[in-house]
């Protein structure tokens, strides 16, 4: 599953990639956009977590909350986690470059 989210973030400009909490995480401008989450203290996920603009984590949870959900830690930031097994290619992809977008273009 880390294949899907690596080849996304590194076609996006000046993305890097590091070990952060034992995870492949993803920054851009010195800033984590996607952290991946394999079995996060055993929940059972594999997901991403995001920053999302206010008022998205809410409205994403609220019409699908099988495949998004509020991460521990970064979740009251606004961040919203999504389960990569739920997820399709084009809709994860327009997440992750709405991650981005948060970071480049505050």
């Amino acid at each position: 599953m880390i294949e899907r989210i690596r080849s996304i973030c590194t076609s996006l400009e000046g993305v890097t990639e590091k070990l952060s909490h034992g995870e492949p995480t993803f920054f851009v401008k010195k800033r984590v956009f996607v952290m991946f989450a394999n079995n996060h203290h055993k929940d059972g996920r594999v997901a991403i977590w995001i920053p999302a603009p206010t008022g998205v984590q809410e409205a994403l949870i609220e019409h699908d909350a099988e495949t998004f959900f509020r991460p521990p830690y970064v979740g009251v930031k606004g961040w919203v986690g999504i389960v990569l097994e739920r997820m399709d290619d084009q809709s994860l992809e327009a997440h992750i470059k709405g991650a981005y977008d948060c970071i480049v273009s505050p």
